[in-house]
């Protein structure tokens, strides 16, 4: 029953507070990367994933990492970006990478236009006392897209074998 509720929380705890960090403070720390590579680990390890298959998950991961990072290093995303992002392909292994990628990369282009609309508008004095809504606010600012990667981790995290291996009878109340 612990094995079902930590497949059941702990990627989506992880990735919803990397959104949370980076809405707040427009960083996200490196403990989340790592927790989601130790939390992976564990996880498969108790699982029972075989070596193969644990190793495909961290191909599909390196594979983010080195994408990801070639876009940091081009300015286009953030270094905390980079490594969540791959921490989540890590999880998700090659069958839903693509998913994945396609998810954050819609929800990513769905919040820079929301986030470039907020900019042209004056910020209501009610909310200038917010430091990080003055932040997300200013135009020279960038985009917080750990928030759109965790939506699109979140969309498709329910379609994996981390949620399907979870015995809901153990959550049943007779």
């Amino acid at each position: 029953m612990i094995l079902d509720i930590a497949r059941l929380l702990l990627f989506p705890a992880l990735m919803a507070f990397a959104a949370a960090s980076d809405l707040f403070t427009m960083t996200i720390s490196n403990r989340v990367s790592l927790a989601l590579a130790a939390g992976f680990l564990a996880l498969a390890l108790l699982s029972g994933m075989g070596l193969y298959d644990i190793l495909l998950h961290v191909g599909a991961g390196a594979t983010v990492l080195t994408i990801s990072f070639a876009c940091f290093a081009m300015g286009w995303v953030g270094g905390g970006d980079a490594k969540v992002a791959a921490g989540a392909a890590l999880w998700f292994g090659f069958g839903y990478m693509l998913n994945y990628l396609l998810y954050a990369s819609l929800f990513g282009g769905a919040l820079t236009l929301l986030l470039l609309q907020f900019r042209q508008w004056p910020l209501p004095y009610l909310f200038t006392g917010q430091a990080w809504l003055l932040r997300l606010h200013a135009k020279e600012s960038g985009i917080p897209y750990g928030i759109a990667l965790a939506i699109g981790a979140l969309m498709v995290y329910p379609e994996t074998e981390w949620i399907k291996a979870v015995d809901l009878t153990h959550f049943v109340v007779p």
